[in-house]
């Protein structure tokens, strides 16, 4: 076991990320869940080596749940919300996509929505800097940052957990477990010609998981 690391969670580290001694402790249920089952993972920020394209299951979570910064790791407010990484589309692709549960029942197929992914939306000052700072996000197509709406929906990613088998009792039925909350925000614009988006359906790598 390593001592406490030089890199500062929220100055070189984006805060919901994980470490290598935040090891994952099984399931159990979650507060940011009301109680709901969940994976869980030890608490132990700036202890290890940072695992900078690993997500820490409860700090996304809360995220999600709270509009944390996921830089800072501090609220969020309408007005200062950012996302590089989420993608405008629309609901009816969303649909298509199988992804029914991102978008509201009363919101039109040529609504334009913005996916967010699992990663919440940062402060603007804490998006220029990861920007700066970050070769990955550097890299992207596009480095705009995109104001996030007002309306938002969440959902689980959730994973199939078989409980332990309890002496002789026959093995227990599989249970969906959540692991990471996702988020799409809904605007006010509409897309007539939202079909167009239908044409070519190739998996969105936002829609995996994000561990």
């Amino acid at each position: 076991m390593t001592g406490r690391s030089r890199l500062k969670v929220g100055v070189d580290v984006p805060w919901v990320t994980s470490w290598s001694q935040e090891e994952v402790l099984g399931v159990r249920p979650c507060a940011s869940l009301g109680g709901g089952l969940a994976l869980h993972q030890a608490e132990r920020p700036e202890f290890g080596r940072p695992n900078y394209s690993r997500n820490h299951l409860n700090r996304q979570r809360w995220s999600v749940r709270r509009m944390l910064c996921p830089m800072c790791g501090q609220p969020t407010s309408h007005g200062d919300r950012w996302t590089q990484t989420g993608r405008l589309t629309t609901a009816g692709v969303l649909r298509a996509r199988g992804l029914g549960p991102a978008v509201p029942a009363d919101v039109a197929d040529a609504q334009v929505v913005l996916n967010a992914g699992a990663i919440a939306p940062l402060h603007r000052a804490c998006a220029e800097r990861a920007l700066a700072h970050c070769p990955h996000l550097g890299a992207l197509p596009s480095t705009e940052l995109l104001p996030f709406p007002e309306r938002l929906t969440v959902f689980p990613l959730t994973i199939a957990a078989t409980p332990p088998h309890v002496l002789a009792a026959a093995p227990a039925a599989p249970i969906a477990v959540v692991t990471f909350l996702q988020l799409c925000g809904v605007t006010a614009e509409t897309d007539p010609r939202w079909r167009r988006g239908l044409r070519d359906l190739a998996p969105d790598p936002l829609t995996s998981d994000p561990a």
